[in-house]
């Protein structure tokens, strides 16, 4: 790879320290040879050096293992986390090939895991199809890692070859006898790369489960050998995408009785799709191409949701359900409550970007649309049970799409949206720059004048919201609309809703949940969560939403004053406190603190007075150490909530991030949803994990 040194701009002033050399000349020509350029740029090969792009090296090995399993090689893949901290994946494959490349002159091992680009996928028959396009996948994990093994069996021996940040350490050697075949990839994360090098369980189980029903009949394991006890976890679906389909669909009301299935060859391509309405408002569909998810979609996505529209809408007019002078139904409609999981097989595709996040193919959504046309057609006329419970769904969408846009137009009026008719209960803040602009929601009119007293004025806005905000799960965007407090939230963002939402028009980056630390407050918190993941969910990818974390105590000895967040932290806190004031009076804080786990606290009788620290409820003395319990906001000073929960030097903000779309989005399902008995499993499931409880 190279990068060429840009000279300075002609006819502009440029400062001595900054302006480069007049002599340009072959020196001044970098080249990054081997595996360099993915150490210099980890984020154009993975994403990322955060998290994602950490998992993204298991995905790259796993996906080779995907690859010589959709070609009928391989049957068992496993990925084991070890107890060092490196993951282990091995597959029964054919095995990485050990000969001597015949143009590189180098192990084709060695040349796998070196060279950018190199791979059994470029213009030859070893694979049809493969997630691992690129060809620099492996080569990539390399160069990332601290140390990597690779063991190859294959033709009856067994072979190693080690490297050290994707340098080899000796030559391919075969070091046994064998009588299987597979590849088996080790690798421990440089940590010099990425932000942190400890894997996520949940993350990994969630990706081989969905490895397990796109490549049906494989089975996929996962161990967990980090602990003294491991987790281990098989994965085995017969179903394939009909049983994926289930899996995102459990708990919830299925419209039809019969899943829609079709697999099908178009030209050299193979399309598989399934899919289910359900009795919910929100669209769930998965694409993926050669078992890769894609998580932007693309155009075999676009193709399903053309063939879908059309066939639809030429069926209810030739039953009736839409008349001559009625308008035809839009994709919108039809994607609500849809649950589909479309699978496409491609020789050769062409991804946006590595990490594969988007296909754009054309001859991808010709395909899906003509396979997917011709047998939803089919579907319908052979099910008209399920075809008239989809038309119905349809209809009461399109319904409700035609009464949102006349909510917005009478609510969300161009001024709104602007700034020129803000709700009167905003106190804004008076910079007008989104990036340094904070928006602080909060419960209650005592805990908002509070909050409108102690705030920045400049970059903090204050909006408080007055009791519980409407269940948006249970509710259309219509009546959501007609809720004063959701209206006010709505215009004081700026976004806009529904299809005239724009995230570049968002007031403030920063929203900040902040109620009490009780149960109403947690309920309040979860409202807002639902409202903000199901109507601006780019809000909340965007990393823009936080939660406030106000203390729980104030612990104080004279004009010392400790603010913690738990009883643990109180305890020592007040530890802190007393071994500080016998350090002061020259007397040992072992005797003060002697018997203070076992001793109740001495609680004054109200009314006695602040001079002799006998005060409200919720503020009790241990030998002398003032301890206060906060219950809401309002108990608080201007200067307290200040200082505490919103002064950006000292506060701490939990941000809100979505790892897990779909585990997300069942979760609200079941918490939020209209279903009782989902919830109450879940609630009987988790009680075990409660660790505080307001009763």
């Amino acid at each position: 790879m190279i990068y060429m040194a840009k000279s300075p701009e002609k006819g502009k002033e440029t400062n001595s320290s900054t302006k480069g050399s007049t002599n340009y000349s072959a020196k001044d020509i970098f080249v990054l040879e081997g595996l360099d350029p993915v150490r210099k740029r980890p984020g154009m090969y993975i994403g990322s050096t955060g998290t994602d792009g950490l998992h993204h090296l298991i995905w790259e090995v796993v996906d080779n293992s995907i690859d010589e399993a959709m070609a009928g090689f391989a049957k068992n893949i496993t990925v084991e986390l070890l107890p060092d901290g490196s993951v282990s994946v091995v597959d029964d494959g054919r095995g990485i090939p050990v000969e001597i490349h015949p143009q590189t002159k180098k192990s084709t091992l060695e040349t796998v895991l070196t060279v950018l680009h190199a791979g059994g996928k470029f213009g030859s028959d070893a694979y049809k199809v493969s997630g691992g396009l690129h060809g620099v996948g492996v080569s990539v994990v390399n160069a990332l890692s601290t140390w990597l093994k690779a063991e190859i069996h294959k033709d009856g021996g067994i072979y190693q070859q080690e490297y050290k940040i994707g340098v080899p350490q000796g030559k391919v050697r075969k070091v046994g006898v064998a009588t299987d075949t597979g590849t088996r990839i080790t690798f421990l994360p440089d940590k010099t790369i990425f932000n942190s090098v400890e894997f996520s369980d949940k993350k990994i189980l969630e990706h081989v489960r969905q490895q397990a029903f796109l490549a049906k009949g494989v089975r996929v394991n996962f161990i967990d050998r980090r602990e003294e006890v491991p987790k281990f976890y098989s994965f085995l679906f017969e179903g394939g995408i009909v049983s994926f389909v289930k899996h995102i669909a459990r708990g919830m009301k299925k419209l039809q009785e019969d899943i829609f299935y079709v697999l099908k060859p178009y030209e050299k391509m193979e399309v598989e799709v399934a899919f289910t309405y359900v009795d919910d408002m929100e669209a769930r569909e998965l694409s993926f191409v050669n078992s890769v998810h894609t998580t932007d979609g693309g155009m075999h996505s676009t193709g399903f949701r053309t063939a879908v529209t059309r066939t639809i809408n030429a069926y209810a007019r030739a039953e009736g359900y839409l008349k001559e002078k009625d308008e035809n139904f839009t994709a919108e409609d039809m994607r609500e409550g849809i649950v589909a999981v479309i699978s496409l097989k491609i020789p050769e595709p062409q991804f946006e970007g590595q990490t594969k996040a988007k296909l754009g193919n054309p001859d991808a959504r010709t395909a899906v649309d003509a396979v997917v046309s011709e047998a939803l057609k089919d579907y319908l006329e052979k099910h008209p049970s399920d075809a008239r419970r989809i038309i119905e769904k349809v209809l009461l969408a399109a319904k409700a799409r035609k009464a949102a846009k006349a909510a917005k137009d009478t609510v969300l009026r161009k001024g709104a949206l602007e700034g020129f008719t803000l709700p009167g209960k905003l106190a804004d803040c008076t910079s007008r720059s989104a990036e340094e602009s904070e928006l602080f929601i909060v419960e209650g009119d005592s805990a908002g004048g509070t909050a409108k007293s102690g705030r920045d004025r400049r970059t903090q806005a204050i909006l408080p919201l007055r009791g519980k905000i409407l269940n948006v799960e249970k509710s259309r965007l219509d009546k959501m609309l007609a809720n004063n407090e959701i209206r006010s939230l709505v215009v004081a963002l700026g976004t806009a809703i529904g299809d005239e939402f724009d995230i570049s028009k968002l007031r403030y980056h920063k929203i900040v949940i902040m109620t009490d630390a009780d149960v109403d407050g947690s309920h309040i918190r979860t409202l807002l969560l639902t409202f903000f993941y199901r109507y601006f969910r780019p809000v909340v990818e965007g990393g823009y939403i936080y939660i406030a974390q106000p203390p729980l105590f104030q612990v104080a000895s004279g004009k010392e004053v400790r603010y913690v967040f738990s009883e643990e932290e109180k305890d020592k806190a007040i530890k802190e406190l007393l071994a500080l004031r016998a350090a002061k009076s020259g007397k040992k804080a072992g005797k003060l603190e002697e018997g203070l786990a076992d001793e109740e606290p001495e609680v004054l009788p109200e009314g006695a007075g602040a001079a002799s620290e006998e005060v409200v409820e919720g503020i009790e003395n241990i030998k002398g150490i003032r301890i206060q319990r906060y219950k809401g906001l309002g108990e608080m000073t201007a200067s307290q909530l200040w200082e505490t929960t919103m002064d950006p030097k000292a506060r701490i903000l939990k941000q809100i991030t979505v790892e897990d779309a779909e585990e997300t989005d069942r979760l609200f399902n079941i918490l939020m949803g209209d279903d009782v008995e989902p919830r109450k499993k879940f609630i009987q499931s988790q009680a075990s994990y409660v660790q505080n409880l307001d009763i």
